[in-house]
């Protein structure tokens, strides 16, 4: 592997949709060690955003498959394809002997998941998710409160992804072919229920109540998961398109305080605007005014509690732990043994809300 003679390691990205461009070329380009070889894209307008951005020397190609003549010439695979292609693509990249990240969902199923977590064990390769939102701010703020015991026995974890996007914008995200793996259950849903499960430990029972609600759509936009874990915690998780009025991205109740915190982390807004990490501006860093609370008895909006600084959000540390992995065998940051944790609530929520049923794990 180049990156093990001290030489980057090379990275193609397939896929420059939604994904690719405003994530993963920007964090990939943005990590030391690593460095953007091979774009995925047959489409020109794309290839030249690309190329504005990221140099003359970036190289493109039409499909995956004419990656894998070529594999000698890249040390690591990034998939930021549509949802589908995931499994195929993650499939023939570990067969050609390239490490892999790939974009949540990894798959449409667990089980589908952990046969490509079977694969690469047996070759030896990594194969890490993107589940990018273990590295937002009020989530690592969370995190360190949970672990600090600020808030002592959690009892109930509320998480809110939620939205306002009453007219349909189209493509296979909103499609209701089952192919495409599209809905907000496995597209928003997978960020909170990863995030759940990596703060409260495993799934015991979930139930879930999914709707459609804008005219036209066909697949979901507006739904509710609740996941009693093995610790005892519940957590209640909602993910919505159809939000008029957007609630608190997280509120935590426990046994000596809770935490309330509003807005979305910043990096991707940053993202699509075109700052990057390395820039002038300090990165994943918000006003104290958007700072949650901390504390009791009272309604954080009339002034209880304290505010809690939050903690930066860190995207490229994803990134910078892929390399480090790769370079020094440092731990995968987000196994697919992980992801298919996951997608075993995913699946579980999506029967809870067909039947109507509470589902045990």
């Amino acid at each position: 592997m180049t990156g093990m003679t001290g030489t980057p390691l090379r990275v193609g990205l397939v896929g420059y949709g939604l994904a690719g461009s405003v994530f993963h070329a920007p964090l990939i380009t943005a990590t030391e060690g690593l460095t953007l070889d091979t774009v995925v894209t047959s489409n020109p307008e794309r290839q030249e955003q690309a190329r504005a951005e990221f140099g003359d020397g970036l190289r493109f190609a039409a499909t995956p498959d004419d990656l894998w003549a070529r594999a000698d010439e890249l040390d690591l695979i990034v998939i930021a394809s549509p949802n589908k292609t995931h499994v195929p693509v993650a499939t023939a990249a570990l067969k050609a002997g390239l490490p892999v990240v790939v974009d949540k969902p990894i798959a449409g199923t667990a089980a589908q998941a952990r046969e490509l977590a079977a694969l690469a064990d047996e070759r030896g390769l990594l194969l890490s998710v993107f589940q990018n939102r273990r590295w937002d701010n009020d989530f690592l703020t969370l995190q360190g409160l949970v672990a600090e015991g600020e808030l002592g026995e959690v009892w109930r974890f509320e998480s809110r992804f939620e939205r306002w996007r009453p007219q349909l914008k189209g493509g296979w995200r909103e499609s209701g072919d089952p192919a495409e793996i599209g809905g907000l259950l496995y597209d928003l849903g997978s960020h909170v229920v990863d995030q759940a499960l990596v703060l409260f430990g495993p799934a015991a029972s979930v139930y879930a109540e999914s709707d459609i609600r804008r005219t036209g759509a066909a697949t979901d936009d507006d739904t509710f998961i609740a996941i009693t874990h093995t610790s005892g915690v519940r957590s209640h998780l909602y993910v919505s398109a159809t939000t008029a009025q957007l609630g608190p991205r997280f509120r935590v109740l426990g046994s000596r305080a809770g935490y309330v915190k509003y807005g979305l982390d910043p990096q991707e807004a940053d993202l699509r605007e075109g700052k990057r990490p390395g820039g002038a501006d300090a990165w994943g860093e918000e006003p104290r005014s958007l700072w949650g609370r901390v504390g009791s008895g009272e309604s954080p909006l009339t002034g209880g509690g304290r505010p809690q600084p939050t903690v930066p959000g860190a995207y490229p540390a994803y990134y910078a732990a892929v390399a480090a992995a790769l370079r020094d065998g440092a731990p995968n940051p987000v196994t697919a043994h992980a992801a298919a944790a996951a997608l075993d609530v995913l699946e579980a929520a999506r029967r809870s809300a067909h039947e109507g049923v509470v589902v045990s794990l």
